[in-house]
């Protein structure tokens, strides 16, 4: 049986109630993936549209201060959205505000258009276009997500593609492109680090599943005729959920000494060093790489990182 007009706004205002608590609960936390984090976005938009057409604000608006009155609402809205969410530690994104208007708008722009004995304007088949292409960015940012997430998981034994231009979406800790120092890749990453306690970097957008390998190689070179400590950590998702312990990953010391310097851990090692337990090999999160309280600003850069 078909929907009708007066069956459509029940219906999604049920929806709209079943979706909006997930604003506050559930959902990606801090250790998800970045595909999980932009499609879970997306929900943003869905809830808004339904939300739009449950309430229909044109039965009270019409013309601009329709488009004027439902925006200034949903930012407010919004708004208060994104405070809730931080005073529960969820992460802020002013993006969700742009997406909740999205949402909203899409419905706006198009029910002039599908209205049955109701000619639309140009003006009318613009607003509803360009509604349909900020629809089609925020899909797009997830798409560029998922193929970014796809080549990640089929770049083994790569642990990171030393081709890419930019490492923001890879790395934390402001890592720059260099094309000196690279073994057998296009660039090298080079590591400025500073005099804090802890400087350096993090690879947090990496294969998760080092299942059927048996190393860690990391090369690294040191241009300094001085010896350099780091520290090589590792951990897997569980660690990321719970309280941080330093015995709960795997941490290992790196002395450089000047050039190039190869280090090569067993996987088995990595495994076994969380206290109690086993790291889960098929669900590695992060891996850092840093100094403790240089004395002095020091570089250093990182030429190759693969599974053996």
């Amino acid at each position: 049986m078909p929907i009708t007009g007066r069956q459509l706004p029940l219906l999604a205002g049920a929806a709209s109630l079943l979706i909006a608590p997930f604003l506050f609960i559930g959902g990606p936390d801090w250790a998800s993936g970045p595909l999980l984090k932009s499609a879970w976005n997306l929900g943003h938009i869905l809830l808004f549209a339904l939300l739009t057409l449950a309430v229909r604000p044109w039965r009270w608006l019409s013309g601009w201060r329709l488009w004027l009155g439902v925006t200034a609402v949903l930012l407010a809205v919004g708004i208060g959205i994104e405070l809730i969410q931080s005073g529960q530690n969820r992460d802020v994104d002013g993006q969700d505000l742009l997406r909740n208007l999205i949402g909203s708008w899409l419905i706006i722009a198009w029910r002039p258009m599908l209205m049955p004995r109701t000619r639309a304007s140009a003006c009318q088949g613009l607003i509803a276009a360009t509604a349909t292409l900020l629809l089609c960015f925020e899909l797009g940012t997830t798409g560029i997500v998922a193929a970014r997430q796809w080549q990640i998981h089929h770049q083994l034994p790569l642990l990171y593609d030393f081709s890419h231009q930019n490492p923001e979406p890879f790395w934390t800790g402001s890592p720059a492109v260099s094309a000196n120092h690279s073994v057998n890749h296009p660039h090298s990453l080079k590591i400025d680090l500073g005099t804090g306690t802890y400087s350096g970097v993090s690879l947090n957008n990496l294969p998760a599943d080092w299942r059927g390998f048996e190393r860690l190689t990391i090369t690294l070179f040191n241009p300094s005729a001085e010896p350099l400590a780091l520290t090589l950590r590792i951990n897997d998702v569980a660690h990321d959920r719970s309280d941080h312990a330093y015995n709960d990953r795997y941490n290992t010391r790196l002395a450089l000494g000047p050039g190039f310097n190869t280090f090569t851990r067993n996987l088995a090692d990595i495994e076994n060093a969380p206290n109690g337990r086993f790291m889960d090999m098929s669900q590695i999160r992060r891996m850092g790489l840093f100094a403790v309280r240089l004395p002095e600003p020091r570089t250093v850069y990182l030429s190759d990182l693969r599974l053996d």
